[in-house]
């Protein structure tokens, strides 16, 4: 058994990549909700649906090989201050998939969600737990600190409130937000204070984005009616946050194109999903127009992400380590 010490011609995957599955998931996800509002063939979600569980599973598969052949690189991997931080995104993608399949087997869907949220809790209170223990180097905090417990529990509230499960989603939305404002404030002052994020983690500022509009959508899931005002302030600090990351691609781009790219693709999608659900629930006015010029983008920014990761794949590049290991 070869452990990966950074020799091996073929390095093991690492654990990031799952952002693949959830950005292509996430996507599947706003086409679904645009096909209840606009004119779209059903044909269109449900072919996005299915390739972005081939793509699930297929991470799935070659993640547990890793466990079994190079386990060294996992554990390592896991003991990783950052990459630790990424492992997550193996629940938040289970309860995304149970999502996806829940119209073809509510079964399947319920098993997938089970699963999801006892593994996303497990993990999110080692990793949590871990990070209250405190000796954490400021350089080492990226958005990533999200994953562990932000992005599981939005996920799992939307998942649980489209099971039927209400109550366990408001558990669940409610330990999302407080765990949002606590970690942001933490972000926010890492990087006002510190020194800059080195460019290889510039990317996983695309994170970001994802709280106020994964957590709108998980906040319409567990709700009925029209659109209230806290509905329209997430939406709101997530259309800021947008901007806000625009103005700063051109520092994240500093490095040429690896799937750590991906960290932008879930919030750019789950934008648009929220939009649209927002219309879809009477929203008039300005959504009218920023839930498809929402759409729009969001499609544009994960057809750019496919690209990089096709040419990479060509090109031989994909599998170097997404986030380095730091001293």
């Amino acid at each position: 058994m070869n452990s990966n010490n950074g020799t091996n011609n073929r390095a093991p995957m690492p654990v990031a990549f799952f952002g693949i599955a959830v950005g292509a998931l996430a996507l599947a996800g706003a086409w679904r909700a645009a096909a209840r509002v606009w004119t779209i063939p059903d044909a269109v979600p449900t072919l996005l649906t299915a390739s972005a569980l081939v793509v699930w599973l297929a991470l799935l598969v070659a993640y547990g090989r890793k466990w079994l052949v190079t386990r060294d690189a996992a554990l390592a991997e896991m003991r990783h201050p950052v990459q630790s931080s990424f492992a997550a995104l193996v629940p938040v993608s289970t309860m995304l998939a149970a999502q996806a399949v829940q119209a073809y087997s509510r079964d399947l869907a319920v098993a997938l969600f089970a699963t999801g949220v006892v593994s996303s809790l497990a993990l999110g209170a080692y990793l949590h737990g871990r990070f209250w223990q405190g000796g954490r180097q400021p350089e080492l905090t990226t958005p990533a600190v999200y994953l562990p417990t932000v992005a599981p529990s939005f996920v799992a509230a939307t998942a649980a409130a489209g099971l039927g499960f209400t109550q366990i989603g408001m558990l669940l939305f409610g330990a999302g937000v407080f765990s949002w404002l606590a970690i942001e404030s933490i972000v926010l002052h890492r990087a006002a204070v510190h020194e800059p994020l080195p460019e290889a983690l510039r990317p996983t500022l695309g994170i970001q984005l994802a709280p106020p509009v994964v957590g709108g959508v998980s906040y319409l899931a567990i709700t009925h009616g029209a659109p209230d005002l806290f509905a329209y302030m997430l939406l709101g600090y997530g259309l800021y946050q947008a901007l806000m990351l625009t103005r700063l691609v051109p520092w994240i781009r500093q490095n040429a194109f690896t799937p750590s790219y991906w960290a932008f693709s879930f919030g750019a999608a789950a934008l648009p999903t929220m939009a649209i659900r927002m219309v879809e629930r009477g929203a008039a006015g300005p959504m009218v127009w920023i839930a498809p010029v929402a759409f729009v983008v969001a499609n544009v920014v994960i057809g750019l992400l496919i690209a990089g990761t096709v040419r990479a794949i060509l090109q031989g590049g994909l599998l170097p380590v997404v986030v380095p290991a730091l001293a």
